[in-house]
């Protein structure tokens, strides 16, 4: 009989790799006889690279690169498929959890980074880069990324533009030709978890600036200047990035992505399950378990969870859930191919302990949910059309 564990991270306190471990001891102690799949997945955030590393027995690379205000930092990005493939986030060069809450200013701070990471994953011998671009500092739609690339962003006088967003608003020209052609045998992927687009009341500055530090002036100020380069990137590089959903995620870095390096967006989540080889191993499987810290009515849109459900269901596997916590409209993912949702704990706890004690709650609830289903048939793959097991 074979299992599938494939959690996303639980966030505060266990990694998706650690998760599906967790999950994994708890499967064997209920049944010892199981063979255990660990898949560990992600929305195309915070955890993609640990997630699609774990899942593919790749490598994992740190290096130092500026972070959104200058400062060096460590990121760190994966090495798949033999090395063939990178997997980057753009959190860890140019994430907010970088920046202090007392220098946080968009008008700053700047994506180079983030630039300096994919010109590492490309020299190791990518030739695909899959890019997670959640949780960023910045508000510059990838201007630093493309200016560590070699891209020259010039004002009037043909001076180079300094970093963040607000100088985009002096944004005249954009001249590509000192970039390694190598770029162009690089394909790109980049999850994205939103629809926003670069600019106006649903854009990247309105929606998200201030988060990052943007007061409502500077709101109308990066605004202005994002627009700006939307213009010139149609007119200089032929490419209309403003309105295309998705442009907008990470302070407009999925515009830059798409103007500078031709970059492709994808849904997050159902990029990185790809990546991750679940499709593969679903063939012949008895059961999955996946879970999240918590689960309310965004978890049916997008969410890790609920694309591996979908894809099991697809696959007339059952899948089960497992849950942190219970929001509002959680019963939404029983729509999306989950047949159970089964919580962490037994009985009710303080966050701070259950994030404590996250790995020995997680794999106790892997063990009582699957003594549960022992009784029945899991080894079919087969289910009712009521969504329980045969």
């Amino acid at each position: 009989m074979r299992v599938i564990a494939a959690p996303n991270p639980f966030k505060g306190s266990l990694g998706s790799p650690a998760a599906a471990a967790a999950m994994a001891a708890g499967i064997r102690r209920a049944l010892p006889e199981a063979e255990v799949v660990q898949i560990p997945v992600a929305d195309g955030g915070e955890g993609t690279v640990e997630a699609l590393v774990a899942a593919g027995a790749g490598e994992l690379v740190i290096v130092t690169v500026e972070g959104p205000l200058g400062d060096p930092v460590a990121a760190q990005f994966g090495m798949i498929e033999g090395g063939r493939t990178a997997v980057v986030e753009l959190a860890a060069s140019s994430g907010l959890p970088l920046v202090s809450s007392e220098r946080r200013d968009p008008r700053v701070t700047s994506s180079y980074g983030f630039g300096q990471v994919l010109e590492a994953a490309r020299s190791r011998g990518g030739k695909r880069i899959i890019a997670g671009i959640g949780g960023s500092a910045t508000n510059d739609a990838g201007a630093g990324m493309a200016q560590a690339l070699g891209f020259r962003l010039l004002d009037e006088e043909g001076r180079e533009l300094p970093r963040g967003g607000a100088a985009l608003a002096r944004l005249a020209r954009i001249d590509a030709s000192a970039v390694d052609a190598g770029w162009r045998e690089v394909k790109l992927d980049v999850a994205v978890d939103v629809t926003n687009p670069l600019t106006g009341p649903e854009g990247a500055t309105a929606t998200y600036g201030p988060q990052k530090g943007a007061t409502p002036d500077m709101v109308r100020e990066l605004d202005a200047a994002l627009a700006n380069f939307a213009a010139v990137v149609k007119r200089d590089l032929g490419r209309e990035v403003d309105q295309v959903p998705g442009a907008g995620a990470a302070g407009g870095a999925g515009a830059g992505l798409m103007a500078f390096l031709d970059a492709r967006l994808t849904r997050g989540a159902a990029l990185v399950v790809d990546a991750s080889g679940l499709d593969r191993q679903l063939e012949g499987a008895a059961a999955l378990v996946t879970g999240e810290g918590r689960v309310d009515w965004q978890s049916a849109y997008g969410k890790g969870p609920v694309e591996v459900a979908r894809r099991a269901r697809d696959a007339g596997v059952p899948a089960y859930l497992i849950a942190g916590s219970l929001g509002d409209g959680w019963e939404k993912v029983l729509d999306e191919g989950v047949t159970r949702v089964y919580p962490i704990s037994e009985e009710p706890m303080p966050l701070a302990e259950m994030e404590q004690r996250a790995a020995e709650l997680l794999a106790g609830a892997a063990e009582r949910l699957f003594r549960e289903l022992a009784s029945s048939a899991i080894s079919s793959p087969g289910r009712r059309s009521g969504g329980e097991p045969e």
